[in-house]
């Protein structure tokens, strides 16, 4: 991902997660401290895809819409922050194939993630599995059915 691909990456992002907005300064605060966490996927008719992750203390997810400011200073896990998909790119194995070169490229063995919408099966079949969230609170603004998930190793 460059700095040039974050209006399309916020666009498919409003699109996709009506939900759970963020602002364009999110996306780009990501991209600025993690960068080798944050991919675009393109195909002929342009980007359909994205995804950022960074690392983090392994705890909790930080707040959704929220800046970071700086990484953790003794990250304890790759983060998932999303990994967002066009209708057209889906069920073809996009969404495996980034977390496993994301997961693979990790100094981390643990991997967390907020599931939302529904998601928590898919993630739960790529060996994540719920956790307690702390702060609460953080968990909490992904709306009132998200889970916190973890893989370990």
């Amino acid at each position: 991902m460059r700095d040039a691909d974050l209006p399309v990456v916020q666009a498919l992002a409003d699109a996709l997660h009506p939900h759970h907005p963020e602002s364009p300064a999110v996306f780009a605060e990501r991209l600025a401290l993690a960068p080798a966490g944050c991919r675009v996927l393109a195909d002929a008719a342009g980007i359909g895809g994205y995804a950022v992750t960074h690392p983090w203390t392994g705890a909790g997810p930080p707040p959704l819409d929220a800046l970071l400011g700086a990484l953790p200073a003794a990250p304890a896990a790759w983060h998932v922050h999303d990994i967002a998909l066009h209708p057209r790119l889906r069920g073809q194995g996009h969404a495996s194939t980034v977390l496993q070169a994301l997961l693979a490229a990790s100094p981390w063995r643990r991997a967390t993630l907020v599931a939302v919408s529904g998601t928590g099966p898919y993630w739960a079949a790529r060996g994540f599995a719920d956790a307690p969230a702390h702060p609460a609170a953080a968990l909490a603004s992904y709306g009132a059915a998200a889970r916190f998930m973890v893989r370990e190793g």
